[in-house]
């Protein structure tokens, strides 16, 4: 019986069914075909930044890679930011359905659940929403790439320019779960450097908090300077909603928006959102490539509150693990995801996304960072002219330097 979460997204070559196919022909078929398993939340508080737009990434990296000799299958499900569900979903696309590969793997907590299994079952995963640093740290895999940014990443950027603007006193408001507690620790590393102190800090259930009302509360009695949201998706929206209802922000406090996209800015409006501090591994309007990714990505898609880096992430590392399949032959990368993950590191990686970059042995993939700032309603051109851009930090410099992580790949 079919799973009924599982959904057939796309078959990228036309075939007639398989009843219909001499037993040779089919199993040459599926011997030549490397399928690709999506799982994200499509329901839940992450599916404008994961969801059904991550899988039309997907789609478009296979449009853009072009013929390739090989066919490529795509399938899809919603794992609902729970582990055991994301577990369940990706043993069964591994032990019955034949995926090859893991793209996306949205939450943290899914995406170090499914880690193991993928190692184990010789498989790829290629990760772009999940945040901890972990994933190329302590639980670091010869079978795993992450793409688009972590937690060291987001806490070097916002952390470090909040305290340096002198937001030296903190409080956190952290989702309590694996990607809320690791940028938690990784910030308060940051802040601690720079001379700054935390107040203190509460933990909020994931997933389900909608009321934030008493966790601002006591942030604001803590007298810190600083607020730290620790969460992302409807988390991050409704505390900075119900902050400016309280006028938190007019009393002087500043909210540092750990992780925030484009389609929670959109959400809020500029009003609301309008001097927010943000940092992107991708932005749509950066140049000519990331504007042309994202008008064929947004005609695929149609009407989208807007195009996130977790999508340009998903894209980029499809279209690369593409590329390594058609270097190294379907047969050679079916047959070990460690291989076809350490051919993608031996090739230089280039997309209309993230421009030139590379993937280092951890598997962190490497490209820039940039610290914007949210535009006034004034200031905005348009639709999704959200951001002006404060600083860029070089692709080198952007991530936790890897002889710091403790992946237990790298030998010193």
């Amino acid at each position: 019986m079919t799973h009924p979460q599982r959904r057939t997204i796309l078959q990228a070559a036309a075939a007639a069914p398989l009843g219909g196919l001499p037993w040779r022909s089919a199993r040459a078929q599926a011997q030549n075909t490397i399928k690709l398993g999506v799982p994200v939340d499509l329901s839940g508080m992450y599916r404008d930044v994961t969801g059904q737009v991550s899988v039309a990434a997907v789609r478009q990296a296979i449009q853009d890679f072009g013929p390739r000799g090989f066919n490529v299958e795509v399938v899809a499900a919603d794992h609902q930011n729970k582990p055991d569900v994301g577990v369940g979903i990706t043993r069964a696309w591994f032990d019955r359905d034949g995926v090859d590969c893991l793209v996306d793997v949205a939450t943290s907590s899914v995406a170090l659940a499914v880690n193991d299994l993928v190692r184990e079952k010789n498989k790829v995963h290629l990760n772009s929403s999940a945040a901890s640093s972990d994933l190329t740290g302590k639980n670091c895999s010869p079978n795993m790439v992450h793409w688009t940014y972590d937690t060291w990443m987001l806490a070097n950027s916002v952390g470090g320019a909040t305290v340096r603007a002198g937001g030296d006193s903190w409080f956190f408001i952290t989702a309590d779960y694996a990607f809320g507690h690791a940028l938690e620790r990784d910030t308060t590393g940051f802040i601690r450097a720079a001379g700054g102190r935390v107040l203190g800090g509460v933990r909020t259930p994931f997933p389900g908090t909608q009321d934030f009302s008493s966790f601002l509360l006591q942030a604001q009695a803590s007298r810190a300077k600083v607020i730290g949201l620790a969460n992302a998706g409807t988390d991050t929206t409704n505390c900075v909603k119900q902050a400016a209802e309280f006028g938190l922000t007019r009393s002087g406090v500043k909210l540092a928006s750990l992780l925030l996209f484009i389609t929670e800015v959109h959400s809020l409006g500029l009003r609301t959102a309008a001097g927010l501090i943000v940092t992107e591994s991708f932005y749509w309007d950066l140049n000519d490539r990331t504007r042309a990714f994202t008008t064929r990505l947004r005609n695929l898609v149609g009407p989208t509150p807007g195009i996130a880096s977790t999508h340009a992430g998903t894209y980029a590392a499809a279209l690369h693990y593409l590329k390594a399949v058609q270097d190294m032959g379907v047969a050679a990368a079916k047959a070990s995801g460690a291989e076809a993950v350490a051919r993608m590191k031996a090739l230089p990686t280039d997309d209309d996304a993230f421009g030139p970059g590379s993937i280092r042995a951890d598997g962190r993939k490497l490209h820039p960072a940039y610290l914007f700032e949210v535009k006034r309603p004034e200031e905005s051109r348009g639709p999704f002219d959200y951001y002006k851009l404060l600083q860029t930090t070089a692709a080198e410099e952007s991530f936790r330097p890897m002889a710091q992580g403790g992946c237990p790949l790298i030998r010193s």
